[in-house]
């Protein structure tokens, strides 16, 4: 049976949902033996502690110099990139001997990684091992980032033509480049309408309904959004989404419905996906999975506080091709959001254009181009055997 490992990373939920996507794609195309594992669960306390807290102090609590970290990182380069990733793995390499253990045990047919850090290992890992597998990379950021580039990759799949382009323009190999999309969760392939969620959830068919996803996002900040959006003259439900954000809970235990807008409070939940067909707009940060998630779907997006770097250029994307808007100032969310509710052909052409952009089969495309990859290795491994024995037996005759 073919084995499949996944590595990610926990920073930030979106690596994770994508290694999720894609254990559901191997497992619904044949009968693989798939395991998705969180490479910094395999580093020393120490490493993990330290690279968990600096992407969230950072990301949260100094964004100008996480972008300054973000861009100064990014070489153009290809061979100085490589290099560059490749030093980092040498230095990272000492923490992780427990991930080489794992690789060992497993013993993959492939493996696949969603984050840069167990990427660049494998560079020494593998090598030093002799257990060489081949790797693949799916890139969760629209735009890829020099970090993801590394020695030893036999595929990278990415979500969009710019990225490809700009990777061939680093001089990356364009045959190793697929086009794909961002791997979302299977069930945004399944046709759902506006109306049986908003049935399927008790709300409401007759008013425009909004949802807010701000589990990502500073409590404040998200509060200022919700008083400004419930006094609103437009009738609406506003759902706000807090997921594990326990002091949003708190910062909006006292707010209620206004005389036009009504207001549903959500903590986690497990129907983010029927929440976003059921939403005529939604207002969210740029991650690249949820935002992946949305344009599958089509819904209009409302982007605010993009983290500086990564999730700027998945927010520039998308506002580029028509799909969303994105608002640095947070008093201007409240009347773009009344601007768009009130111009339905508006809100039509930006459904339309997020389906252009978004790819609900990103995931099964990517697993089916991965495991076709591996039956032909397979058949030219057995050529290749076939081809010195019979050379072995006409040089014995």
């Amino acid at each position: 049976m073919t084995r499949i490992l996944i590595l990610h990373a926990s920073l930030g939920a979106g690596h994770l949902n994508a290694a999720k996507a894609l254990c559901t794609a191997f497992e619904r195309i044949s009968e693989v033996e798939v395991r998705s594992e969180d490479a910094l669960s395999y580093a020393n306390s120490l490493y993990r502690s330290a690279v968990t807290q600096a992407y969230k102090q950072l990301s949260e609590k100094a964004p100008q110099l996480y972008r300054a970290f973000y861009e100064g990182s990014d070489i153009s380069d290809l061979e100085k990139s490589l290099d560059s990733n490749l030093t980092w793995a040498k230095l990272e390499r000492p923490f992780f001997a427990d991930l080489e253990q794992l690789l060992k045990e497993f013993d993959p047919d492939a493996i696949v990684c969603v984050q840069q850090i167990p990427s660049r290992l494998l560079q020494i890992l593998e090598q030093d091992a002799q257990t060489a597998k081949p790797q693949y990379v799916v890139v969760t950021d629209v735009i890829a980032h020099s970090t993801w580039i590394n020695h030893g990759v036999h595929g990278y799949f990415l979500p969009n033509s710019l990225s490809a382009n700009l990777l061939i323009q680093r001089g990356v190999n364009p045959a190793v480049l697929h086009v794909t999309g961002i791997p979302v969760k299977l069930e945004i392939m399944e046709s759902k309408t506006k109306e049986e969620t908003r049935s399927r959830h008790s709300l409401p068919n007759n008013i425009p309904v909004v949802t807010l996803f701000g589990g990502g996002l500073n409590h404040r900040r998200v509060k200022s959004m919700v008083v400004d959006l419930l006094a609103s003259p437009l009738p609406m439900l506003l759902i706000v989404v807090a997921g594990r954000n326990e002091k949003l809970v708190e910062a909006l235990e006292e707010v209620t419905d206004s005389s036009h807008v009504q207001l549903l409070k959500l903590e986690q939940i497990d129907y983010v996906d029927d929440l976003v067909v059921a939403s005529d707009l939604v207002v969210t940060k740029a991650g690249g999975l949820i935002t992946s998630e949305i344009l599958a779907r089509g819904t209009p997006m409302v982007i605010v506080d993009p983290i500086p770097g990564q999730e700027e250029q998945n927010a520039d994307v998308i506002a580029a091709a028509g799909a969303g808007v994105q608002l640095r100032l947070l008093e201007m969310v409240a009347p773009a959001v009344q601007y768009l509710l009130k111009r339905p052909d508006r809100l039509a052409e930006m459904h339309q254009s997020a389906l252009e952009l978004g790819q609900p089969r990103a995931a099964l495309n990517i697993a089916e181009h991965i495991l076709n990859d591996l039956n032909a290795r397979r058949v030219m491994q057995t050529l290749e055997v076939s081809e010195l024995e019979s050379n072995a037996i006409a040089h014995a005759e």
